[in-house]
């Protein structure tokens, strides 16, 4: 059973960085994605970035992309969404989501979730 536990949000100005951690385990084939999503109040669970182990490429939507890095220590099976530049609008709850197909940005596709993480920009 894939099992994944987010941690490291908090508070932050805007401008600050922040760097969530994905701690992920239970893998049973070697062809997968783990994916960072996020959720506002009110707004939709959106896509973030995305690791796809087949070929170890990683991906960041539009709305992150130059802002937010996704990374990955395969010692410690963990991923981390390094955030810069953080505004307002990038507050939500952080997921941390898996499964055994190739990276997507509909969270409908996974099937496995961290509890999430919140993150607050605000001055």
């Amino acid at each position: 059973q894939v099992q994944l536990v987010e941690s490291g949000g908090g508070l932050m100005q805007p401008g600050g960085s922040l760097r969530l951690s994905c701690a992920a385990s239970g893998f049973t084939d070697d062809n997968y994605s783990i994916a960072w999503f996020r959720q506002a109040p009110g707004k939709e669970r959106e896509g973030v970035s995305c690791f796809a182990s087949r070929d170890r490429s990683t991906y960041a939507a539009d709305s992150v992309k130059g802002r937010f890095t996704m990374s990955i220590d395969n010692a410690k099976n963990a991923l981390y969404l390094q955030m810069n530049s953080l505004k307002p609008e990038d507050t939500a709850v952080y997921y941390c989501a898996a499964d055994y197909i190739s990276c997507g940005w509909g969270p409908g596709k996974y099937d496995y979730w961290g509890q999430g993480t919140q993150v607050t920009v605000s001055s």
